[in-house]
């Protein structure tokens, strides 16, 4: 990633506006054991505490890794019921990177934050039609399959 995906200009500038980068080698001790680090590239999204939110493990391309990145964040923001900064990633993904692999997730986990903040079914069906409709064959669309019953 180093030779391809750091240097991107629209790397560089998410990250140095929204992540505190932290590089530790598969064999730096006590992070890599602490970290459970057993492959690199492997891009953990860590809380102030140190608490791990997201893992991604293998290379990725610019195009890949800032809707990852996000996504990582957003599920953080999620984890410690933080809602409206949760929705605003998923919703930057979605509308920045629609067609990234990490959008699926961003859905449903936009539903489930919906749902989780105003106690309102809808979104989660909401999800599943827009996953259905965009995203088919995802695994995304498969775990919100059961949403597609709500208010039928």
């Amino acid at each position: 990633m180093d030779a391809v995906t750091y240097p991107n200009e629209k790397v560089i500038d998410f990250i140095s506006q929204n992540v505190i980068p932290v590089r530790v080698l598969s064999g730096q001790q006590p992070l890599a054991t602490d970290f459970n680090i057993k492959w690199t590239p492997s891009l953990l999204i860590l809380d102030q505490e140190g608490k791990e939110h997201s893992r991604t493990v293998g290379f990725l391309s610019g195009e890949e890794l800032i809707p990852s990145l996000l996504l990582g964040i957003g599920n953080g923001h999620a984890n410690k019921d933080e809602f409206k900064d949760a929705l605003s990633c998923y919703e930057r993904l979605l509308a920045e990177s629609p067609e990234s692999d990490s959008a699926p997730e961003a859905v449903f986990q936009r539903g489930v934050n919906l749902y989780k903040s105003t106690h309102d079914p809808k979104p989660l069906k909401e999800a599943y039609n827009q996953l259905q409709e965009r995203y088919p064959a995802s695994q995304w669309t498969k775990r919100a399959y059961p949403y597609r019953l709500i208010g039928a």
